[in-house]
């Protein structure tokens, strides 16, 4: 169902439904960072990239060497370069007796994969109540970053760079700041604006990007008229 029909068939209003299915964060009076709450809609699976190793190919590494195959031939095996396989052993092997497991070899890799961090805005009270008042003021994202080191030299993690505002305004639950805030930027949008649709682009900047400089007209070549030069 859409999100209307469903509000209206267990009978809540349609705002509530919205931060039901979507999430919502709300802030705390007591300085604490603020609290997320998580949508009832089930997150998608992570896709990993076929470029790391899957489960089943460290399963194979496993049986391979174990059957005494070189690395070239477990690469070619696999269909990968012989260059993967070596790391994957030196990473990946146990380092009191080098044998190679694949099960905790996936534990491992997948320890090392890099996690979400919270935003810089969300975990430090400070910083964020400082952002927010310079918002308040009608400051733009650039000067508020620009401010930073002045309003707190010597603290390079209290410096960010203004995407990282704008992220923690836009992206609810990650940044940390009030949405209502967007109405204090100069643009007033509750959204992002893309700078350029894809359909917009054109190549070269020229509306024919064959014609050649000699196919040029001859008052172009005189240079009588002012912009020809």
């Amino acid at each position: 169902m859409g999100n209307s029909q469903a509000c209206r068939e267990i009978g809540i209003n349609r705002r509530r439904g919205t931060r039901w299915r979507y999430g919502r964060t709300v802030d705390t009076r007591d300085g604490r960072a603020p609290h997320h709450y998580p949508p009832i809609t089930p997150p998608r699976p992570a896709v990993i990239s076929a470029r790391y190793l899957s489960s089943e190919e460290r399963n194979t590494i496993a049986d391979l060497r174990r059957a005494g195959r070189t690395m070239t031939s477990i690469a070619a095996e696999l269909g990968r370069s012989p260059g993967t396989i070596s790391r994957e052993l030196g990473r990946n092997s146990d380092p009191d007796d080098g044998e190679y497991r694949p099960h905790r070899a996936q534990h491992r890799a997948e320890a090392r994969r890099p996690r979400p961090r919270p935003g810089k805005l969300s975990s430090d009270p400070e910083l964020r109540d400082y952002v927010q008042k310079c918002l308040e003021k009608k400051w733009s994202p650039e000067q508020i970053s620009h401010q930073l080191p002045t309003e707190f030299p010597g603290e390079p993690d209290r410096h960010v760079v203004h995407e990282t505002i704008y992220h923690a305004l836009y992206l609810q639950g990650r940044g940390g700041l009030k949405r209502e805030l967007t109405k204090s930027l100069r643009t007033g949008r509750g959204r992002r604006k893309p700078h350029r649709r894809p359909d917009a682009r054109r190549h070269g900047g020229f509306a024919d990007s064959m014609t050649m400089i000699g196919d040029r007209p001859a008052e172009a070549v005189d240079r009588v008229v002012p912009g020809h030069w």
